[in-house]
């Protein structure tokens, strides 16, 4: 008796995990192309900004699918959207594994952007019904972190399978894993209302912690999209996020290259000095964005500041990556790179907590879309801007332009995300 209420109990931390699994594979599936840049330059014959181009498609449809993701969202429900969502990736990665050419490659990775739109939104939404407020950035932290993990642990993996296997095979196997995955997110995942193993003290935890309701989509569709893309927080909030993924996705598509080029260290060695900043900022977004911000919050600091200041002090330390510009040897290259992603991982959990923590009723999902529309739109700047630089093997300039990004993020973490409250009903602002 006393196991299964143990095991009762933790029904909502099963989803956290659930969420972080999925992200790691996901990202399997995004840091595959950076890890094989050489062969496919070599196999399609293309240039280092043809390659930024091709790093970036899946940003395309991800960032147009955003806000049509959001709306489902608030209207279908996570477990449907989330079944789909992972077929679809899954077979993405098959299709880019046999692709004859740079046009069938190219389409694949547009067919993954299609696939992995409703992730993060939905995890957001889900995080947002599984759990209390003052429990939510750890949870984010969760299946955040994981998108670091799958770099740490991920380019080794990958860039092993390529060594010995090709990249065809590296390719084919993320699309192995992702199918798998799929089969366990269909078979685990319910809503708390679905969940019949779920507690009544559990249940009490969720309500008594000011979780996302359910059901309320009966009676409203939530707010409307224009109503909360003219919102001052909304708006904050995705600046924001959008300067901390220019970083990051700079840093996860080109890192390897820019290790080799510069400080000409073989692919081997490339891998495994990728997956230190990788491992560091899985830590940082664990246990100062995730463990430590719910920690204070429930020890009774204003939970506003708490968050505010570790999103503004973790992008400060994200403009390390200026410092990398200007590495000599790789041990300065990989200080400077692992103070930028390990500050950019404390902060991570926060943002991705925002929309479940603003949102009027039923609408996490719109917010979460039009929050990752605009960061989708750094995702596809930042590969191709820094193909041009990469170009002349000079990454200064690359870096100089993410710094600034991320000040320019802090100022609108700052000004207009303000306090974080929760956006008014239409009918009550």
């Amino acid at each position: 008796m006393a196991f299964d209420s143990a095991v009762s109990h933790s029904r909502r931390w099963r989803i956290a995990v659930l969420l972080g699994i999925g992200v790691l594979i996901d990202f399997f599936d995004r840091v595959n192309i950076s890890v094989s840049h050489d062969s496919l330059v070599h196999a399609f014959h293309i240039s280092d900004v043809t390659f930024g181009i091709l790093a970036s498609a899946y940003a395309w449809t991800y960032a147009i699918m955003q806000i049509p993701v959001g709306v489902m969202l608030d209207r279908i429900g996570v477990k449907l959207i989330g079944r789909v969502s992972t077929l679809l990736w899954s077979l993405s990665s098959f299709l880019a594994a046999v692709a004859p050419g740079i046009g069938s490659f190219f389409a694949a990775r547009l067919l993954l952007g299609v696939g992995e739109a409703p992730v993060f939104p939905s995890n957001a939404k889900a995080t947002g019904y599984w759990f209390p407020e003052n429990e939510r950035s750890f949870a984010t932290s969760f299946f955040d972190a994981a998108a670091k993990l799958a770099s740490a642990i991920g380019v080794p993996i990958l860039g092993l399978l390529l060594i010995h296997f090709g990249w065809r095979w590296m390719f084919g196997v993320s699309g192995f894993i992702s199918l798998a995955y799929c089969a366990v997110f269909w078979v685990v995942y319910r809503n708390p209302s679905q969940d019949r193993k779920l507690s009544e003290q559990e249940r009490r935890i969720l309500r008594e912690g000011n979780a996302q309701p359910e059901g309320v989509a009966k009676t409203t569709h939530g707010a409307p999209l224009l109503y909360l893309m003219r919102n001052r927080e909304v708006i904050g909030a995705s600046i924001g996020f959008a300067a901390y993924n220019w970083t990051f996705y700079l840093l996860l598509t080109w890192l390897p290259d820019y290790l080799s080029k510069t400080l000409h260290i073989n692919l081997l060695h490339s891998v495994l000095y990728t997956s230190v900043p990788w491992a560091i900022a899985t830590v940082t977004d664990l246990v100062i964005g995730g463990w430590l911000v719910d920690h204070l919050v429930r020890r009774g600091f204003s939970a506003w500041k708490v968050r505010q200041t570790v999103l503004c002090v973790g992008m400060a330390c994200g403009a390390g990556i200026f410092g990398a510009g200007f590495a000599h040897t790789p041990m300065q290259a990989l200080f400077w790179i692992s103070l930028s992603i390990g500050g950019l991982g404390a902060m991570a959990p926060v943002g991705w907590s925002i929309p479940s923590l603003i949102a009027p009723k039923e609408s996490v999902g719109r917010i979460g879309g039009i929050m990752n529309f605009l960061t989708q739109l750094a995702a596809i700047g930042a590969p191709i801007v820094t193909g041009f630089f990469a170009r002349e093997h000079n990454f200064k300039g690359a870096f100089l332009v993410a710094a600034l990004l991320l000040a320019i993020g802090i100022a609108a973490y700052l000004f207009l995300l303000g306090k974080m409250h929760v956006i008014p009903e239409p009918e009550e602002a």
